[in-house]
Parts: structure tokens; C-alpha cells; sequence
């Protein structure tokens, strides 16, 4: 669908800001409101570093307008709070690369700050499906994907300075930790198709994992519905042959991948669990699509 002129329409524009964010700058945060501004398009900015300073966020944004256009200039652990703290079916959403990785930005063919002012300014907008994950009688939304196994765990040992430093380098860092320290349990991943038993499995809800990784081609995040990705071999090649596949763009063409589609997914096990690349606690887990959450400026 096509978002009404800026200039003319009544929503209000919200601009949500994590300084804490990879890529985070101020003077580029106050170059995007300039030309924001300068298109017409007053901004309201709060300032976000954790999931309830996003909850606080949403709340106030929610008690100025119930149906709000919120610009989110972070990376893929604030957008995924701000998902967590809306109310479905209320809200039009924009993303401005600033995260670690930006894997949900890359998704929609935002590769820089720029492009992401001028998807704004044209102001075209599309449905955006997410899963829910339901675990622990607790719910999170994702956008991106939910992974159980070594993903889970890799996630989970990322440490909080070498991720400053390192950026990305910090994922590489502790997924050499967990090689060292190897496991090979196995985790039951129950879909419609039938049940797989495997030693990781990835339910994406975008195509890209970890950066511009193509894992699931055939799903995005317009269209609801999951691709389930289960690594049924247990070796440490096995991730190796698979990381190497990925890089090459022929992932899914790895015979130690078990690839399925679903709306629904039942996760049995409990093995570390990260949702849009945060570590969230342990499995087991029920995931589902929910279709038209939000809109997302495309």
C-alpha cells in the first residue's frame, strides 16, 4: 500500500534512536533529521538502550497518537524491542542501518542511512509479517528468524565488549568457543510436514541470516510464512560446510540441511534459543506467523 503524502497526512512521525547501536554516530542522527525535516516531516525523538526503555518508548508514543509512524535508527536488537512494545496492527514502521549487522535493513534493500531516508521520503509501504515464539508462558515477536542449537548458543557467549570492538568479529570469536567446548545433543522439530530430529534448527521469517547470508530464499517478510532450517548433522564440519555454502549462495543445496516450509513450528528440546540475535533462554518453544503486524516502509 501507499502511505499518504507527509506533508498531508495526520500521523505522527517518531524518530527512535539506540546510541548504544554499532554504527551509532550523532552527527549522522542529526543529518537524518535535517533532511527529514527538510522533506516536511517533523520529528517527535526519544532515545532507547534496552527493551524497557523500548516498552517506555512505545507507551508514551501510544498515549500521542494510536495509530503511530515510527522511524527506528538502530540495529536489529532495537527493532526487535520496538516490535515487542507496539500494539499489532497500529503502526507504520521505517528502518535506518545504525545496528551491528542490519540484516532486517538489508532485507527490504536498505543498504545505507541514505537509501533508508530516501525509502521515507517516498513513503511506500508494505505489510510486514513476524512470528511468535511462546515459551515459558512468555511470547516474543521476531522479524528476522528464531534459532535453537548452535546458533542459540553462539549468541548467548557473544561478550558485551568484544561485540563493541569487534562488531561481527565477536560472533566469529564465540562460535570458536563453543567449538572448543562441543556438544551434540539433538532437539525434535515438529512442523505440519511431520518431525525432524536435528542438532540446530532456524525458523526464518526473512531470507538473510547474520548479514547478507542467504538461508532461506524462499521467504520474506511481506509474506507470512516460515522457512524451517534443520542441521541435521552434529560434526564440526558439518557448520563449516554450511557457513562455506552460504558464502558460496548455495545454501540450500547442503545434504546436511533439511529445509521446510509452516506457519506453525513445535521446538522440543532445551538447547539455547536467540531471537533476531538475542539470546533469550532455553528451549523447548512454539513458533507461529502472525500476518499484517505492522507496515514497513519498502
Amino acid at each position: 500500500m501507499r502511505i499518504e503524502p507527509f506533508a498531508n497526512r495526520t500521523m505522527d512521525t517518531f524518530l527512535v534512536v539506540n546510541p548504544l547501536s554499532g554504527r551509532y554516530a550523532r552527527q549522522r542522527v542529526m543529518k537524518v533529521m535535517d533532511h527529514l525535516k527538510a522533506a516536511g516531516i517533523p520529528l517527535t525523538v526519544f532515545s532507547v538502550r534496552s527493551p524497557a526503555e523500548a516498552q517506555t518508548c512505545c507507551h508514551a508514543i501510544y498515549r500521542i497518537h494510536e495509530r503511530p509512524f515510527i522511524i527506528i535508527a538502530a540495529g536489529d536488537g532495537t527493532i526487535n524491542s520496538i516490535l515487542n512494545a507496539l500494539q499489532p496492527a497500529t503502526a507504520t514502521l521505517a528502518v535506518l542501518p545504525l545496528g551491528t549487522s542490519n540484516v532486517l535493513a538489508a532485507e527490504i534493500g536498505i543498504g545505507s542511512v541514505q537509501e533508508g531516508v530516501a525509502r521515507i521520503i517516498r513513503g511506500i509501504a508494505s505489510p510486514l509479517s513476524v512470528g511468535i515464539m511462546e515459551r515459558n508462558e512468555s511470547a516474543l515477536r521476531f522479524a528476522l528468524m528464531a534459532g535453537c542449537g548452535f546458533d542459540g548458543a553462539v549468541v548467548r557467549d557473544v561478550r558485551p565488549m568484544e561485540k563493541k570492538l569487534l562488531k561481527q568479529g565477536a560472533y566469529a570469536l564465540a562460535a570458536f568457543r563453543n567449538c572448543l567446548s562441543w556438544e551434540t545433543g539433538q532437539v525434535e522439530v515438529a512442523t505440519a510436514s511431520g518431525l525432524i530430529t536435528c542438532h540446530s534448527v532456524v525458523v526464518s521469517n526473512a531470507s538473510r541470516y547474520g548479514g547478507d547470508f542467504i538461508l532461506a530464499p524462499p521467504v520474506n517478510l511481506i509474506s507470512p510464512g516460515f522457512t524451517v532450517t534443520c542441521v541435521t548433522g552434529s560434526r564440526r564440519r558439518t557448520y563449516a560446510g554450511i557457513l562455506l555454502d552460504m558464502a558460496r549462495g548455495r545454501a540450500s543445496a547442503n545434504m546436511e540441511l533439511q529445509q521446510v516450509a509452516a506457519t506453525e513450528v513445535e521446538i522440543r528440546g532445551a538447547k539455547p534459543i536467540q531471537v533476531d540475535g538475542d539470546f533469550v533462554g532455553y528451549g523447548p518453544a512454539r513458533l507461529r506467523v502472525v500476518a499484517g503486524f505492522a507496515q514497513i516502509v519498502v
